[in-house]
């Protein structure tokens, strides 16, 4: 090899050294590439020949062996947008740009998120390609900053829209000598005076637009700016044009339109004051969010209490937590005893107790008594913070309804151009022959009126609000494709354990002496499974001695397998007895008894001889049975799935109301079964944990975790429910329901305004001055229509 270029990518998928040399030997084999892959470090080293290879295409080789190479993934606060075109041209952008595997760019949080290889091109590049083309960027602001940013933004959208409103006043009075032949001072009417004052609102207030244009044709697009900046430039200087024909010959009547071209700017500014102001408001759940978190913390330093910024507490501190105070991080109790209030964050309005070792979560509430804590997850680990980030990204992402909206938006500026052309040609050719003041009119007309703002605001207002409404009830939308997919469901696939259930069952009957049940809890402790834990709970408050366990494995869905001082112990269903060979003798009556009743039961064998038998009931949730009567209510097919026997499930699903049953199902084999259902043609939620459950939840169209928002659910699932509510899960489908609504209503209004505002602007029916104010108020119409979606009642 000659001069070469050294990288080192980041590799997914391996699992074994299979994996690692079959990567290694692809590459080698690429003409000018040397590589080394680690699978400890999950890493390949790479040595290319620029002149033979490059990165693309030894990321696209990895690629296509089904590996991955690992992205990182940034986010923008992007500046100058005013309209789909903009975030659009950006997207477009991005997308291109080598190692960019992802771009999504929003119009209505004015942000970017770009998933980049960092080999190919780092964040710098990325900030520099968006300025290339017109626009800012910066790495994303805190959203205290930002909130703080947009209303300085607001303010100084106020302070120019005043001025330009007491410089269009006048200029507004002459149109009343247009429209009604109205008398006014003779100075209302002197060219130089609406001269004077038209001429500092179209280039100074209104340089904006003129910025925007040239950047956007500079870089070959075009947007709104372009838009507004040609049919107020025509309006002004026709304008002139008229006022110099006056110099000299003091006789002539000029035709002016300054107040067109001023009141134009004013309106337009008008429409994005109020449009920022609303947009304002679609973000309100994440200021909520910040509002929770707590500001102080009492830590014990050198031995002493001291109060500190809650920014500053770190991993391992120990915090003191008065009554009535705001535990300030996720921690663990060290001291003291109290209980707390968690509705905040998971909807349950009943105080929760915590003793010695309990965990509680930053941002909720100390009710009746002191504690000492130690934090175990400060500043953006915690639960809060989870959440947080979970709800900007899901403002932030894109639904699959916007793509027809972005496609049209990208075609649609140098389209109405080319109407408002058309339109001034015929006008002036047929119409009305010769009139060049008609047709231009007319074409100002189709230019104003035919902004795409009220397009791209549709879809990420609505979306906005719906997930900050879903935010507020304890529902975490991942992104707006899944807020877009749950109201498609057909079925709900509900697991049993810890979801239709409380998930802490007891021991309800036990049959054997007092060794079999000395054994049996013994063997029970090495389980991390809820049954054991039952058991482990019924031998302690029964006094029971534990001993030591020589050998312990657990059988997924069967039971347990474990030697006690020499002795055989076997725990489970029927399924490991019949596999040991082990007589159940008259043990099947009272089986099914228990299973009849809902127990899950579980026998005992000790050297090969059936012992005893021990029943353990689940307890369902209190809401379990009126949240599945809602699900049916919407017409969603609720299916349980359970490991357990067909007569305990049958059981369990009659007490809350569920018709279809899947029980005896191996964890493994739960995402076969939601397989199965998706392969009759329906779309289905697998309602699980997020951990035991995760294959099949990927597996789900929709997968929603039941979890209280400190689990690794919110990370693996596409809807996380807080708190373990069942009656969330038909609020999550409501609001996903009204938000999809509210979606096609805005995009109605804004194609229906389009296709009916051109042709009307087209045939003169509509005067500039009134397409430019309905221009601006389609936009505010979409927003306002959005925030009607925080009244929706789910």
């Amino acid at each position: 090899m000659g001069e070469t270029n050294h990288s080192t990518l980041g590799v997914t998928g391996m699992t074994c050294a299979a994996c690692s040399n079959r990567i290694e030997k692809v590459l080698n084999k690429m003409d000018g590439v040397e590589a080394q892959v680690n699978l400890t470090t999950k890493k390949a080293t790479v040595d290319y020949d620029p002149e033979k290879a490059n990165i693309e295409d030894i990321t696209k080789k990895i690629e296509n062996i089904g590996y991955g190479v690992r992205t990182e993934k940034a986010e923008f606060d992007v500046f100058g947008m005013t309209c789909a075109a903009c975030s659009n041209r950006i997207e477009k952008v991005l997308n291109k740009q080598e190692g960019v595997s992802l771009a999504t760019v929003n119009l209505t949080t004015e942000s970017a998120s770009i998933e980049y290889n960092p080999v190919l091109v780092d964040q710098n590049a990325l900030i520099e390609k968006i300025r290339k083309i017109g626009y800012d960027a910066k790495t994303k602001a805190k959203s205290e900053e930002k909130q703080s940013y947009k209303e300085k933004e607001l303010q100084h959208k106020k302070v120019k829209l005043i001025i330009s409103a007491v410089l269009s006043a006048p200029l507004l009075v002459t149109m009343l000598v247009h429209l009604f032949n109205m008398n006014v001072p003779d100075i209302f009417m002197n060219p130089w005076f609406q001269f004077a004052l038209a001429t500092p609102v179209q280039f100074i207030i209104g340089w904006q637009f003129y910025v925007g244009a040239y950047k956007n044709l500079k870089n070959g697009g075009a947007n709104m700016d372009v838009l507004v900046a040609l049919g107020t430039s025509a309006a002004y200087f026709y304008s002139l044009y008229e006022a110099v024909k006056t110099i000299g010959n003091p006789g002539y009547m000029p035709h002016l339109y300054f107040e067109t071209s001023a009141v134009l700017v004013t309106l337009i500014l008008f429409g994005k004051y109020l449009e920022t102001r609303a947009k304002s408001q679609t973000t309100n759940a994440i200021s909520e969010l910040l509002n929770l978190q707590a500001k102080e913390a009492r830590v014990i330093r050198d031995g002493k209490e001291q109060m500190i910024p809650v920014e500053q507490v770190m991993v391992g501190d120990h915090l003191i937590v008065k009554p009535g105070e705001k535990i300030p991080v996720d921690g663990t109790v060290v001291k003291g005893r109290t209980s707390v209030d968690e509705s905040m964050l998971t909807g349950e309005s009943i105080p929760i107790e915590k003793d010695t070792g309990a965990k509680v979560i930053g941002s909720t509430i100390n009710k009746n008594g002191s504690i000492e804590m130690e934090a175990t997850k400060v500043g953006k680990d915690t639960a809060l913070a989870s959440i947080i980030k979970v709800v900007e990204e899901a403002q932030g992402s894109k639904a699959p309804i916007q793509r027809l909206a972005d496609v049209i938006s990208g075609y649609f500026v140098p389209i109405v151009v080319g109407i408002a052309i058309v339109t001034f040609v015929i006008w002036i050719a047929f119409v009305d022959p010769g009139q060049f003041e008609s047709a231009l009119v007319a074409a100002i007309a189709v230019l104003v009126i035919a902004c795409p703002c009220a397009l791209g605001l549709a879809t990420p207002t609505s979306i906005m609000v719906g997930t900050g409404k879903a935010a507020e009830n304890g529902i975490l939308f991942k992104g707006g494709e899944h807020l877009e997919g749950t109201h498609q469901l057909q079925a709900i696939v509900l697991d049993k354990t810890g979801t239709i259930t409380k998930g802490k069952p007891e021991v309800t009957d036990f049959s054997g002496d007092e060794e079999t049940l000395q054994l049996l809890a013994s063997a029970e402790k090495g389980s991390e499974h809820p049954l054991a834990e039952a058991i482990v709970t019924y031998a302690t408050e029964n006094e029971i001695d534990f001993v030591d366990v020589d050998d312990f494995s657990a059988i997924p869905g069967h039971g347990i397998e474990a030697t006690i001082s020499g002795k055989h112990i076997l725990v489970g269903n029927r399924k490991l007895m019949q596999k040991h060979q082990i007589v159940l003798e008259d043990s099947e009556e009272k089986l099914v008894d228990y299973e009849t009743n809902g127990k899950t039961a579980m026998l005992i064998a000790i050297d090969g001889k059936l012992r005893g038998i021990v029943a353990v009931a689940d307890t369902i949730k209190e809401t379990a049975p009126e949240a599945i009567k809602h699900l049916k209510e919407l017409g969603i097919e609720v299916i349980m799935l359970t490991g357990d026997n067909e007569r305990t499930a049958q059981a369990i699903a009659k007490q809350v109301g569920i018709d279809q049953v899947i029980a005896q199902v191996l964890p493994e084999e739960k995402s076969d079964k939601v397989k199965e259902i998706q392969s009759q043609g329906k779309k289905v939620a697998m309602v699980g944990d997020g951990v035991n459950d995760a294959p099949a939840l990927v597996t789900a169209d929709i997968g929603i975790a039941i979890g209280t928002g400190t689990e690794v659910a919110i990370e693996a699932a596409d809807i996380t429910i807080l708190g373990g509510e069942l009656l969330l899960i038909p609020k999550a489908i409501k609001i996903s329901h009204a938000t999809i609504r509210n979606i096609r209503q805005n995009l109605f209004w804004a194609f229906g305004y389009n296709t009916a505002g051109i042709p009307v602007a087209a045939v003169g029916l509509l005067a500039p001055w009134i397409a430019g104010a309905a221009m601006a108020l389609s936009s505010v119409s979409v927003v306002s229509n959005s925030l009607r979606l925080k009244r929706a009642k789910i």
